[in-house]
Parts: structure tokens; C-alpha cells; sequence
């Protein structure tokens, strides 16, 4: 309350002191021009009397000459009568305009309030700003409530008939047959075709269930994909939990760090969102699924971070010189938990190694602390990027990037 009487009382002394200043006399402002000449006239009449007087004029001259006075004098006292009917007609112009203004200022800034204020809420420090990110992230709606609230499937109108005849057909196939992986994939990525992410989602879980043990982070990538598609693009509990999966099983996968940056914008947190999706830009590659979201977003996302922003430069990907291959990731995904440790920390001691002896761009040495970081390596992680930060003391680029990858790695500030 007392934040709107202190508002109020300063928007209404600011409206005051214009109405004021509108209606006040202008200094330095001249008498009408009427008004100066006719009081001329009348001193030159003045004069003429004096001249007749002394004789220096005769009478006759002196009558034709104040007929010429009394003329000029009769035209300045209309003119002088009309200014005055005028003045009279704008008096009340400065009080209107000032109660224009009143009201503009007064009501203008109470709608802008309204409208991008937080009315209501005081300042609030970092430390409960987080706590009630937390909280909102802790509380949002469920899948189900978040499925529930959108409406239900239409199948859309310019879908052939034949083909939605063909899916259906797909449906009944997969109902008599519910382990057969090949109809479900069929039907997960027919259902998506249409739309019908709901369907597609309990399609996808149920090739998880089938393969168990053996599903890939890309079975579960998919089926957070299918289930945030399914919520309208909200990210949902449940499709938080998949997607922890996905990164547990590699955390590379770009989708589901893209959507784990969605998940903390929409909680509260663009902060961690904002350094998630920066370093996906920087990784890239350009032609990535999860780039052109990015770039829609990414400004507007720093901007409620509090970050002055520049877009970086797109990186190569991974299949860039120096990390890891898409072979070596699809390789990755067939191995279980201990094997696919033991193939990131050989890949990682690889590229420790040429960088120590050969060198490398700096994306290299990011990728590389950012790994150690990791594994939990921090020792080692710090050591690489103290000496990285020498290697690039001149590159502003390179220095911000490993100052992020250090950030990522908590060897840096």
C-alpha cells in the first residue's frame, strides 16, 4: 500500500506542476501591438496641442492633423477590442490542455503498470528468487493436468484419408502384437506425423518397456520429445524425469539439453537456461534441430537473465576434430553404464594428450575441461584451464568460452 500512495502522490505533483506552469504568464512576454501604438497616438496628439500652442503650427494644420491622429488612434482601439475577445476565447485552453495531460500521466502510468508491473510483489533478493523458482518448478502441473488442459486431437484436414485408413490399420496391427518393436516405431513416428502426440508418447513408452534394460538415450529423447509435443511445449515433471534419463545415459544429447533450458525458463530459472542453450549455440552444428529455437529465444532469454548478449559464432558439432563422433556416440549407446564410463574417459585422456602435445583451438580445450568436469575430475579440470587461459590471454573469444566451460566444470567463477 505504501508503494501506491507514494506513486500516486508524485504523479499527481507532477500533474500540478504542469496544469501551473500551462496557466502561469509568460515572462517577457510583450504588450499587444494595438496597445502600444494607441498609446503613441496619443502622445503625438499631446504633441500637437503643445505645437499649436507655442505657435508653431498654424490652426488648419493642426485640424488636419488630429482628424489623422483621432483616425489612427479609433483603428488601434478595434484592433486592441478584438486581441482582447480572442484572449478572452482561449483563457480556459491552458486548464484543459494541463487536465489532458492530468489525466495522460496519472492514468498512463497506472495502465503501464499494470500491464508490465508485478503489482502486488515487492523487490525481491537472488536468494528468493531462487526459492520460489524452486517452489514453481517443484509445484507446476502434471502431464496429465497439462495434457488435460489443451483440446483434445483433431486429426488434421488436409491428411489423406488412405493414410489415416493405413495408421489405423497400423493401431489394430500393434494391439495383437503389443511387444513387437518394429509396429510400435511404426506407429510412434506415424502417430507424430499426425499430430498425435498423446498417442505417439504412449507408443514411445511402450518400445522403452519392451527393450528395458536395453533402451538407448535416443528411445528416451524421444519419448521426452513426444511428451513435451503432447503438453503443448511445456515440460512437464515427467518429462523431466525422461529427459534426466537421457543425459544420464549421454550427456551430450543436444535435444534434451535443449529442453532442459526450456524447463528452467518456464520454472523461473533463465539464469542456468540462458548458459545451457549459449553453450549449445557455441557446440552447434548450425544444421542442429535445437539451433533455430535457440536463436529465437536465446536475446530475449539474456535479457531476463541480465546479461548484455552477443550471438556467438555456431560451433561445428560434435563431429568436429577432437570430440566425438557420431559412430562414437551411436557405439556409446549400446554399451552399458561401465563400459560407456571407461569409452568417455579413454576419449577423454585422448584428447588431453594431443592437446598437451600438439595444441588445439580453444573449443577443444573447453571440451575438454568441460568433460573433466564431468567425471568429477576437478583437479585436473582446473589445471587445464589455467593453462588454457594462458595459452588464449590475447583472444577475448576464446577467453569467454573457456571462462563458460570452467563455470560448467565449477573450476571458475
Amino acid at each position: 500500500m505504501t508503494f501506491w500512495i507514494i506513486s500516486a502522490g508524485l504523479a499527481i505533483i507532477v500533474a500540478v506542476l504542469m496544469v501551473l506552469a500551462l496557466r502561469a504568464p509568460k515572462r517577457g512576454m510583450t504588450e499587444p501591438a494595438a496597445a502600444y501604438d494607441l498609446r503613441v497616438y496619443r502622445d503625438q496628439l499631446r504633441e500637437v496641442e503643445k505645437d499649436l500652442a507655442r505657435g508653431v503650427v498654424d490652426p488648419a494644420d493642426a485640424d488636419r492633423v488630429r482628424a489623422e491622429i483621432s483616425r489612427r488612434i479609433l483603428a488601434a482601439d478595434a484592433a486592441l477590442q478584438t486581441d482582447a475577445l480572442e484572449a478572452d476565447a482561449n483563457k480556459g485552453a491552458p486548464g484543459l490542455v494541463g487536465a489532458i495531460l492530468a489525466v495522460v500521466l496519472v492514468g498512463g502510468s497506472l495502465w503501464l503498470y499494470m500491464n508490465i508491473g508485478a503489482p502486488g510483489y515487492g523487490d525481491l533478493a537472488l536468494k528468493d528468487r531462487i526459492v520460489l523458482a524452486e517452489e514453481a518448478r517443484a509445484n507446476r502441473p502434471s502431464q496429465q493436468e497439462a495434457e488435460d488442459s489443451l483440446p483434445a486431437y483433431v486429426a488434421p484436414p488436409d491428411i489423406s484419408p488412405d493414410y489415416v485408413a493405413l495408421v489405423e490399420r497400423l493401431r489394430e496391427a500393434v494391439a495383437a502384437r503389443p511387444d513387437d518393436i518394429q509396429g510400435l516405431t511404426l506407429l510412434a513416428q506415424n502417430e507424430g506425423n499426425l499430430g498425435n502426440f498423446r498417442a505417439a508418447a504412449r507408443a514411445q513408452a511402450e518400445i522403452i518397456r519392451v527393450r528395458g534394460d536395453e533402451a538407448t538415450s535416443e528411445d528416451y529423447a524421444n519419448y521426452a520429445d513426444m511428451l513435451i509435443l503432447a503438453a503443448g511445449g511445456y515440460v512437464s515433471p515427467e518429462a523431466e524425469s525422461v529427459l534426466t534419463r537421457v543425459l544420464a545415459l549421454d550427456p551430450t544429447n543436444g535435444a534434451a539439453r535443449y529442453y532442459v533450458g526450456l524447463m528452467l525458463a518456464q520454472t523461473g530459472r533463465p539464469d542456468n537456461a540462458f548458459r545451457i542453450w549459449d553453450q549449445l549455440l557455441r557446440e552447434g552444428p548450425r544444421e542442429a534441430a535445437w539451433i533455430e529455437p535457440i536463436l529465437a529465444q536465446i536475446e530475449d532469454l539474456a535479457f531476463r537473465a541480465g546479461v548484455n548478449y552477443q550471438l556467438p559464432e555456431i560451433g561445428p558439432g560434435l563431429d568436429a576434430p577432437g570430440g566425438p563422433s557420431a559412430a562414437d556416440i551411436e557405439a556409446a549407446g549400446e554399451m552399458s553404464p561401465s563400459e560407456r564410463l571407461e569409452m568417455i574417459e579413454s576419449m577423454v585422456q585422448g584428447l588431453s594428450d594431443r592437446l598437451g602435445t600438439e595444441g588445439g583451438p580453444v573449443q577443444d580445450w573447453a571440451q575438454l575441461i568441460t568433460a573433466l568436469g564431468v567425471l568429477g575430475q576437478t583437479g585436473a579440470a582446473r589445471s587445464v584451464y589455467e593453462n588454457a587461459i594462458q595459452a588464449f590471454a590475447d583472444d577475448t573469444r576464446a577467453l569467454d568460452l573457456l571462462l563458460r566451460a570452467g563455470q560448467r566444470a565449477q573450476v571458475a567463477e
